[in-house]
């Protein structure tokens, strides 16, 4: 019996070990299961951020071109600005001509009335001082008296007939 026991207790033991790797298998399938259920997650998941980025950048396309069409826009504008404020200062000088032309000047409406202003209160300035030396220096009317005509310089020929007209006769 002894064999049969040793037998015995082999069968039990490959029986034990038998259900000990059949334990590992389930647990290592279910490990499996769930790496693959991870593995599926992660999948869904990269689908999803791979959609997302592509919607991303299908916005940032379009983020790109709405951003060159308002750059030129914005370079329309200020192409039209610099003319209408060119056209500006044109206007301006015309409507003061008493005011030196490159007297007017600036970049922005803004400027040229600023420069307007300050060459208007220079030209009021320089006119209030040229009226006030006209006053102290007054001229009597009518024609200042005659006086002797100069002899200097004259030849004796001229000096002759500047003698002849004094007299009141014909040269």
């Amino acid at each position: 019996m002894s064999e049969e026991t040793q037998e015995t207790q082999q069968t039990q033991e490959t029986q034990e070990t038998h259900e000990a790797i059949k334990a590992e298998l389930e647990e290592e399938k279910k490990a499996k299961a769930a790496a693959d259920q991870a593995l599926s997650d992660v999948s869904a998941r990269l689908a999803e951020k791979d959609t997302r980025i592509a919607a991303l950048e299908a916005e940032l396309s379009e983020a790109k071109q709405g951003s060159g069409t308002a750059a030129a826009e914005l370079a329309q504008v200020k192409e039209a600005h610099g003319q209408a404020v060119a056209k500006y200062l044109g206007a301006v000088r015309l409507a003061n001509p008493a005011i030196p032309q490159d007297i007017i000047a600036g970049d922005t409406i803004e400027d040229i009335d600023a420069s307007l202003a300050k060459a208007t209160t220079i030209a009021e300035s320089v006119k209030a001082n040229l009226e006030a030396q006209a006053k102290e220096a007054k001229v009597p009317a009518g024609a200042p008296t005659r006086g002797e005509i100069s002899l200097e310089g004259l030849t004796p020929r001229e000096k002759i007939a500047a003698g002849i007209q004094q007299k009141g006769g014909t040269s």
